[in-house]
C-alpha cells in the first residue's frame, strides 16, 4: 500500500529538518571558531551576502522573483528583525559559552512559545503543559545555579541564549497569529536581506571598532570590534558560512511548510547532542553534571510539550520558523 500524502510529506519534512539542524550545528561551530578574531556583524554580512545569492538561485526554481511579492511586508519585517535579534544574542553567547550549553539554553524557546500563546493567541494551556514549562525552566535554573562552575563566564552572559529563545518564540507566535504564507526560498531572501541591512548599519556605526575600546565583556567585544580583512586561509570558512546560511534557511522553512509542525519541531532536539559533540571535538568542552542535568530537563520538557500539542491536534508552533539561518 502506498503511503498517504501526509505520511510522505512528513517523511520529507523530517529529512529537511535533520539536514537543517546538522548544518546549523556546523554554522554555530564555525562562528564560535571565528569569534576570537572577527566582529559578529562582519561575519553576518559576509554569510548573508553569499546566502542571499544562493537563496535567489533557489527562488528562481520555485517560481521566480514574483514569489517575493507579499501582502504583509510589515509582518515579514518584524518577523525578520526578531530572527536577527535572536541570532545576534545567540552568537554573542557562543563567544563566551560552551557550544552545547548555549544550544541547550536556547531550546527553552518551545516553552516560551507555549507561554506567549496564552496572551497573544488566547490559547488555553492545561496543567500538563504548564508543568512541563516549569520543569524546563527548572532546567535553566539548574544550569545557572550559583554553585555551577562556568569558568569565569559572567552570569549575565548566560541570559543571552535565553533572550535569543524568547525573541525566536515571539517570532513564532506572531507569524502564526498573522498567518504569513510564502515560499520557503522567498522567506529565506527576506531574512538574508534583513541581516545584510542590520550588519551594514553596525558597520557604519561601529565598524572602526571605537566602541570596543576598553570594553571587558567578550560578548560585547565580539559585537563591536573593528572589521578585519580575513587571511586567505579563512576565506573558505566565510564562504561555507554563507552557503550554510542559505541552505539552513531553506531547509527549515521547507520542513515546516510540508510537515506537521509538532512532529517536525521535535526533531530539532537532535541539535543538542550534535552541539555537545562539536563542543567536545573542536573546543575540548566537557559538560559538567549540572549542565547535562539542565539540558535533560529542558529537552524533556520541550519534547513533552510537542507530544501534548500533537495529541491535541492544535500545535502552538504551527508557524514556519527560521530558527538560526
Amino acid at each position: 500500500m502506498a503511503p498517504s500524502d501526509d505520511t510522505a510529506n512528513n517523511a520529507r519534512a523530517i529529512l529537511f529538518i535533520l539536514a537543517g539542524v546538522f548544518f546549523i550545528s556546523i554554522n554555530d561551530m564555525l562562528i564560535k571558531l571565528l569569534s576570537g578574531g572577527y566582529p559578529l556583524h562582519q561575519m553576518v554580512f559576509v554569510r548573508s551576502a553569499i546566502g542571499i545569492c544562493v537563496s535567489l538561485v533557489i527562488l528562481r526554481y520555485e517560481g521566480g522573483v514574483a514569489m517575493l511579492r507579499t501582502s504583509t511586508p510589515g509582518l515579514h519585517l518584524v518577523r525578520a528583525l526578531l530572527i536577527v535579534i535572536a541570532n545576534m544574542t545567540f552568537f554573542a553567547a557562543l563567544a563566551v559559552m560552551p557550544l552545547g550549553a548555549a544550544t541547550a539554553l536556547f531550546f527553552v524557546a518551545p516553552l516560551f512559545i507555549t507561554l506567549l500563546a496564552i496572551p497573544v493567541l488566547g490559547e488555553t494551556v492545561g496543567k500538563h503543559r504548564m508543568t512541563a514549562i516549569l520543569i524546563g525552566l527548572l532546567g535553566v535554573a539548574v544550569m545557572m545555579a550559583p554553585g555551577v562552575d562556568w569558568g569565569g563566564i559572567p552570569r549575565l552572559s548566560l541570559l543571552l541564549p535565553v533572550a535569543a529563545a524568547f525573541c525566536y518564540a515571539g517570532m513564532q507566535v506572531l507569524t502564526r497569529k498573522l498567518g504569513a504564507k510564502s515560499a520557503a526560498s522567498a522567506m529565506a531572501v527576506y531574512i538574508q536581506a534583513t541581516f545584510i541591512l542590520v550588519s551594514v548599519c553596525f558597520f557604519v556605526v561601529a565598524g572602526d571598532g571605537r566602541f570596543a575600546e576598553g570594553v571587558e565583556s567578550e560578548s560585547l567585544v565580539f559585537l563591536l570590534r573593528a572589521w578585519v580583512w580575513p587571511p586567505v586561509e579563512d576565506w573558505w570558512k566565510f564562504g561555507l558560512l554563507g552557503v550554510l546560511s542559505a541552505v539552513v534557511g531553506y531547509a527549515l522553512s521547507q520542513a515546516y511548510r510540508i510537515g506537521d509542525a509538532a512532529t517536525v519541531a521535535s526533531y530539532e532536539y537532535t541539535g543538542l547532542p550534535i552541539a555537545i559533540f562539536w563542543g567536545w571535538i573542536v573546543f575540548g568542552e566537557i559538560p559538567s553534571l549540572p549542565m547535562l542535568a539542565g539540558t535533560a530537563l529542558i529537552a524533556g520538557a520541550g519534547l513533552y510539550v510537542f507530544a501534548r500539542e500533537r495529541q491535541r491536534a492544535r500545535p502552538l508552533s504551527a508557524a514556519r520558523p527560521q530558527r538560526r539561518p
